[in-house]
């Protein structure tokens, strides 16, 4: 059984996360604004964590509430952290300020990194050892601050979520990222889409590859081998730079987070030499 950020209560499908900063209630509150955290039980000294940056008008406190993919994470000793995005004029919602060309209402690279750093002090956690995720804008934003921060965190785990247009030409250095992407995606579309009558583009994922291929010296665009498995096709580059890694898992589905993925994100992480 797993201990839970505000304990936890037993059910037919598993265990229910209430979202919380430890045994308080309310969300762990620091200067640059506010995140949520489950622990594991039984874990290691130092556990290992997945900061996870929700998609367009969610939360970090609904993040904890999907327990099909915190349950997983708790369940293999990781703490699962749900960071809050800032209200966003318009229809958005709540959401990540990284859009190069658009005002910046917070700097998301400190505040990311200061989550991750009160986590740590906070509740003991392995500052070493954390991945930072996200799904949809908070996808994109995972992949900004990895090429403006790439030494942030130990890796970088971006779904259905990618750069913007105009894609960097540039990143701060070499990368460990694995993004994983809908086939049939149509509300981030591998090619990329406009929006807001064509104000600002969605970018291209096969480009964002190309950045990071260039990031990690990889030898060549092509992978270098494909893993099939029931659920995705994963292209691969080995031959990098000495400590990268890069990964490219394409699922069949649309615009959500695939079945399996918490388990072969980890599987990834964890064979990653440390």
């Amino acid at each position: 059984m797993l201990r839970l950020a505000l304990g936890f209560t037993l059910g037919f499908i598993g265990t229910a996360v209430h979202a919380g900063c430890a045994d308080a209630s309310d969300a762990c509150e620091i200067p640059e604004g506010t995140y949520h955290i489950a622990l594991p039980d039984n874990a290691e000294a130092s556990p290992p964590a997945l900061i996870w940056l929700h998609g367009a008008g969610g939360s970090g406190a609904g993040a904890l509430r999907n327990t099909g993919m915190t349950n997983q994470l708790l369940s293999r000793g990781y703490a699962f952290i749900g960071a809050d995005g800032l209200d966003r004029p318009g229809r958005f919602g709540t959401g990540w300020y990284f859009h190069p060309d658009r005002p910046q209402n917070r700097d998301e690279v400190a505040f990311l990194n200061a989550v991750a750093d009160d986590a740590a002090e906070r509740f003991g956690l392995d500052r070493a050892r954390m991945i930072l995720a996200g799904f949809s804008v908070g996808g994109s934003m995972t992949s900004y601050l990895a090429c403006a921060d790439p030494d942030a965190f130990a890796a970088y785990a971006p779904v259905g979520g990618s750069f913007w247009k105009p894609e960097p030409t540039d990143c701060a250095g070499p990368v460990r990222l694995l993004h994983t992407h809908g086939w049939r995606d149509q509300t981030v579309p591998l090619e990329g889409r406009p929006l807001g009558g064509g104000r600002i583009y969605q970018g291209d994922v096969w480009q964002a590859m190309q950045v990071w291929r260039a990031e990690n010296d990889c030898a060549q665009l092509r992978p270098d081998s494909f893993v099939m498995t029931d659920n995705y096709w994963r292209r691969i580059w080995e031959d990098c730079a000495p400590g990268t890694a890069l990964e490219f898992a394409l699922h069949p589905g649309a615009h959500g987070i695939p079945r399996g993925w918490a388990a072969m994100t980890l599987d990834w992480f964890e064979a990653l030499p440390r």
